[in-house]
């Protein structure tokens, strides 16, 4: 069985509206760190959320291993798929050890209480997202950017073969931003497929494996952060807001830097 999560010419409207997401197509493979970027209002989160299982899609299929994702019982696509929001529509009154346990969710059946198994899980995962201090402090007491990082940690105890993140980088200073983009990395590397909506063109440069490029619902590029990041792929979508240049990463591989710029 190939190990990926596909997305096949999905389409999805809001109820009254016009499609977000067009024909959309992506596959997102084990192993590989998958970054999609694009302009506000494209259709990431959206069709994030689809992958996710969250949204049912008006046309077109998401599989998961084989399998359809609606097909999936809640239980079984939480062990499958994790998703990590931009922020929380509500903040429960819960500590933030409580909160990540909840990730277990997927692992407990009503007759089963949590175990050492999940305690460790939970615990790993903290220690992971650079959370552990905050185990005992109620999500409310939390920064924007701390919340962020909790909120990575549940879905790291989900341990969900396919990790679906929604700008996790917003609030993080730039140490931060580069440690979860690490940590993602490194969680790809492990044999997880994640995939990342994110606006930082320089940090999905320096991390991802492979950039799709969102525009009106659909995807106009997907390839390597060299094939992508370039003036003749950005600027048709984004405007002339640009410059580029390049850096030799770790391992001597040319990166593509593109630093937003008010041409005069």
């Amino acid at each position: 069985m190939v190990k990926q999560l596909k997305c096949e010419g999905v389409t999805y409207s809001y109820p009254g509206g016009a499609p977000v997401v067009d024909g959309a197509s992506l596959t997102v493979e084990r192993g590989e760190l998958l970054c999609i970027i694009g302009p506000n209002g494209a259709g990431k989160s959206t069709l994030l959320k689809s992958m996710a299982g969250l949204l049912s899609v008006d046309e077109g299929a998401i599989m998961v291993d084989g399998l359809a994702v609606s097909s999936l019982g809640p239980r079984e696509r939480a062990r499958t798929l994790a998703l990590v929001p931009q922020f929380l529509d509500a903040i429960p009154p819960l500590s933030v050890g409580n909160f990540v346990m909840g990730g277990r969710y997927g692992h407990l059946d009503s007759w089963r209480r949590a175990d050492s198994a999940d305690c460790e899980a939970v615990t790993g995962a903290l220690l992971a997202a650079h959370v552990a201090e905050l185990g005992e402090r109620l999500l409310g007491e939390l920064s924007g950017g701390q919340r962020q990082r909790v909120l990575i940690a549940r879905a790291l105890a989900q341990a969900a073969g396919y990790l679906l993140v929604d700008e996790p980088t917003s609030s993080l200073d730039p140490e931060h931003q580069l440690g979860v983009f690490s940590l993602l990395k490194e969680l790809a590397e492990s044999g997880r497929g994640v995939c990342v909506v994110t606006h930082d063109l320089n940090l999905a440069s320096q991390f991802a494996d492979k950039v799709a490029l969102m525009q009106s619902g659909g995807f106009v590029g997907i390839g390597t952060p060299a094939e992508l990041l370039t003036a003749e792929v950005l600027e048709p979508v984004y405007g002339a807001h640009f410059r580029f240049d390049s850096w030799s990463s770790a391992d001597d591989e040319e990166r593509p830097v593109v630093v937003p710029w008010a041409l005069q």
